[in-house]
């Protein structure tokens, strides 16, 4: 994948992306502006971060999800007693998520996982 140009079939990563080189990502996506992918993020095919979109991992996510600005997926959970545990979020397929959402990680007290299903 390059920054700004498209590769392979079409994946288009905007020149102010971030996009970590380890992040597994379909030729299918779409990255906008002002986008930042971790390192252990895999999107499954046919996905779009419209614009300043934030994932976190350990993330996955589905195909054929829409993310909307200023999303925050993936980071750490919110939880005081949350110590670095290694936790995840999973997020199904036919999602919209939109403008200003934020989904964390699990917790290692709730089982480790936050999972969002499909078609939501």
């Amino acid at each position: 994948m390059s920054v700004g140009e498209p590769a392979g079939v079409s994946v288009r990563i905007h020149p102010t992306a971030i996009v970590n080189s380890h992040a597994e990502i379909p030729e299918s996506c779409v990255i906008g502006p002002f986008c930042i992918v971790d390192d252990d993020v895999v999107m499954g095919e046919n996905c779009e971060l419209i614009s300043h979109v934030v994932l976190g991992g350990p993330t996955r996510i589905g195909n054929n999800n829409r993310v909307f600005p200023f999303t925050t997926l993936g980071l750490e959970p919110q939880d005081l007693k949350f110590k670095g545990e290694k936790t995840r979020l999973e997020i199904g397929n036919n999602n919209v998520i939109r403008e200003s959402v934020t989904i964390h990680r699990g917790t290692p007290g709730g089982g480790g996982v936050t999972r969002v299903g499909s078609n939501c």
